[in-house]
């Protein structure tokens, strides 16, 4: 398995840099996911053609996790980091404390022998409710749909859920992207849900692979890395 690093990277708190967080990291949540994209690619900046081999999410407060086969720079003019080797050693059987935030989809052939679309598991899960019943079924969509496609990762990934998980909410992300020509290109939209709970691996280097991949979609965005620790 190729070497890993797990970071921590937060934005520093000398005068300049604080005077510089609303432009770093804007309220408005796509905006600030955006942003957030930039400032960690940041830290990888040392070679121009260098394709995202990184994970990260933001912890709140101008605090990141960075799951990355490098060293984030450091230092670096923004940001405070400290990054250490990760390479957990797990058995089959090891039970897992763990915390995600990812995009999930499904794909769907809309015809024989087409090509699947990929589609947001709520949205999916809410496509035969009626429209004026979906706000009140959302609830219940999101937490049969969200752990549904956490077990598919599971069978697909080595591991399984020791219970349900908690499926701490979902939200409809709008991210602007940059405008082309004359032309407004719309923005990209991505369903977030937040995990939590306790699995048990069953093929320790099929899950670490994926540890190190991402679960979900949207990864380079601040989705897909699964935080995990030792169960008691």
């Amino acid at each position: 398995m190729t070497t890993l690093f797990l970071s921590r990277a937060r934005l520093r708190q000398d005068a300049s840099v604080a005077a510089l967080a609303r432009l770093l990291l804007p309220e408005a949540k796509g905006e600030r996911v955006a942003a957030a994209h930039r400032l960690v690619w940041s830290l990888f900046a040392g070679d121009p053609a260098q394709k995202r081999d990184f994970l990260w999410r933001e912890e709140g407060e101008g605090r990141f996790m960075l799951l990355s086969p490098s060293r984030p720079l450091d230092p670096h003019p923004l940001m405070e980091v400290e990054s250490q080797p990760y390479a957990p050693n797990l058995a089959a059987g090891d039970r897992l404390h763990f915390v995600l935030r990812a995009n999930p989809v499904i794909s769907r052939s809309e015809a024989p022998g087409q090509r699947g679309k990929r589609h947001d598991v709520v949205m999916d899960a809410l496509y035969a409710t009626p429209r004026g019943a979906r706000a009140e079924a959302r609830f219940a969509a999101l937490q049969r749909a969200g752990s549904a496609w956490l077990v598919r990762q599971g069978q697909a990934h080595g591991f399984e859920l020791v219970a349900e998980p908690v499926v701490d909410g979902y939200e409809r992300l709008r991210l602007p992207r940059p405008n082309q020509g004359l032309d407004k290109a719309p923005p990209a939209i991505f369903g977030v849900m937040d995990f939590a709970g306790t699995l048990r691996v069953t093929d320790p280097a099929s899950f670490l692979a994926a540890q190190a991949k991402g679960f979900g979609r949207a990864r380079g965005f601040g989705f897909g890395l699964m935080l995990i620790r030792r169960a008691v």
